[in-house]
């Protein structure tokens, strides 16, 4: 009749209220207006954190693996090789020095937006192009104009 010092029937009666409680808590959910009804669903909350999450990447319109050219009007250009498998919609960068601007520091590339945005290698912006005919064209964040070809 005892298993471990405990009466059997006050075992059975602990775990039949814990069941009880276990079966009770999605029931005290559905009838307190917690359940998902996705028949009714209300517009997003714009000021919820994930109405303000930053864009996703998607595949750019040409693979952009590869070595191109970095340049900005009087102020210099130079080669960077981009890292990437096919459509992916983010990579790397090795820039080969001598660039313009602060894209010697840039480390990482993502396509968001149908933009090419360079990034350093905290993640920061340092400029955004735009394609069109083959070739990239934009601005760095500090407003310089750059262009970006094969």
């Amino acid at each position: 009749m005892h298993e471990r010092g405990r009466p059997w029937t006050r075992r059975v009666s602990v775990m039949s209220r814990r069941m009880l409680w276990l079966a009770a808590v999605p029931l005290a959910l559905a009838a307190g207006g917690c359940a998902l009804d996705t028949r009714n669903s209300a517009a997003p909350d714009p000021t919820s954190p994930a109405a303000h999450a930053a864009p996703k990447p998607s595949a750019p319109p040409l693979a952009l693996a590869g070595r191109w050219q970095l340049s900005s009007p009087g102020a210099g250009q130079c080669a960077m090789t981009f890292g990437a498998p096919p459509g992916a919609a983010e990579g790397t960068i090795a820039p080969e020095g001598g660039c313009p601007g602060d894209f010697f520091k840039s480390r990482k590339w993502t396509f968001e937006d149908n933009s090419l945005v360079l990034r350093d290698h905290t993640g920061a912006p340092l400029g955004q192009l735009t394609h069109a005919s083959g070739r990239f064209a934009g601005r760095s964040t500090a407003g310089q104009e750059i262009a970006l070809a094969r």
